[in-house]
């Protein structure tokens, strides 16, 4: 016989939840997190037909970033265009794979939301069967005027209002917080409803695993190379592991190359992620607005932390839509470690 799940607390029902703590609200923000909702269901259900249907590979051409455009990029893009601001509650919409921001003038509603999306990060590893995800930040405008200009777009992650990814894997999770904790819904493909599965996530202080892309050691700095070298052999001070590792013993390498994939790891079990700068891309290569603060809002709420190595990712006051940073994300504990090595390694310590 089969058992009911052990949770039916929709994400809607999460949202409106949330929406009762405050009196005053108009009820925009709430359909706006059911926009991205129902947008994510749609491209999870073609993700997982992705190999019966012609929306595998490339589709030709680059995007902004200098990347070639996956099929899937282009269909994930269209989705979120199409699905976002049904009340007119947005006035910019910002994407990876456009070189400029939307503005929107709405005839009706209040205009009131800035969403910058990643529609479909890591699109690359989908032949592969690579887990995927979408990256959202959210932001409220900030002019009263009647025209929405680039002050109201280039705000720092510290001003967003909510922040969220999808993964699209062996199962499609939702994360989301808009302040009071992050909180992760499970697809429920029966029924096509996303379930409350992991209420008030917490990562641990300190994790087991470091994420990184080793085959770009060459080209870090010395301190980069320092903090690898910590996290993979110790440093001698305490493992929070509790299995045969022994006190000092270093981290375990764990790299997918799919960033939600490895942040949503990495949040879950404890661990740091890591994308330094290198000698190519010495302002690092992940897009601030797009996959870094919506991220580093997300590791805050579950008692994470997020930092470009020198401060904190959410102070960040980016100067365009497509701005890079290096990104150290996931436990606390490990972020500062990391951001200590570097400034060691500044004044010669």
């Amino acid at each position: 016989m089969t058992q009911a799940p052990k949770n039916l607390q929709t994400i809607e029902t999460h949202i409106l939840a949330l929406q009762s703590m405050h009196p005053s609200a108009s009820g925009d923000f709430t359909g706006l997190l059911s926009d991205i909702t129902f947008a994510a269901k749609i491209i999870s259900r073609e993700v997982n037909k992705a190999g019966l249907v012609d929306i595998l590979g490339a589709a030709g051409g680059e995007n902004v970033q200098g990347e070639v455009i996956q099929k899937l990029d282009d269909y994930g893009n269209n989705v979120f265009m199409k699905c976002l601001g049904t009340r007119n509650q947005v006035c910019i919409m910002g994407s990876e794979e456009m070189a400029d921001p939307v503005f929107i003038e709405p005839s009706s509603g209040t205009g009131n939301y800035i969403v910058v999306f990643d529609p479909l990060d890591g699109s690359s590893n989908i032949d592969a069967n690579v887990s995927v995800g979408t990256i959202f930040g959210i932001w409220k405008r900030k002019s009263r005027r009647d025209k929405v200009g680039m002050d109201d777009l280039l705000q720092a992650g510290c001003e967003q209002v909510a922040a969220g990814y999808i993964i699209y894997g062996s199962s499609t999770m939702f994360v989301y917080t808009a302040g009071h904790g992050a909180h992760g819904f499970t697809l429920d493909p029966s029924i096509g409803e996303f379930l409350l599965s992991h209420e008030n996530i917490t990562t641990p202080f300190l994790g087991d695993i470091y994420s990184v892309n080793e085959a770009y050691e060459p080209s870090w700095e010395p301190a980069v190379k320092e903090v690898v070298r910590q996290m993979k052999y110790g440093t001698g001070t305490e493992s929070s592991r509790t299995d045969e590792a022994t006190e000092g013993a270093g981290k375990t390498s764990r790299y997918i190359g799919s960033l939600v994939a490895d942040f949503h790891r990495n949040l879950l079990y404890g661990g740091v992620y890591l994308y330094p700068p290198t000698k190519g891309k010495p302002e690092g290569k992940l897009r601030l607005m797009c996959e870094a603060a919506p991220l580093a809002m997300i590791a805050e709420a579950a008692g994470g932390y997020a930092s470009d190595g020198r401060q904190n990712i959410m102070d960040i006051v980016p100067t365009h839509l497509h701005m890079r940073v290096p990104l150290y994300i996931g436990s606390r504990g490990d972020v500062m470690l990391v951001e200590k090595i570097i400034a060691d390694a500044k004044t010669g310590l």
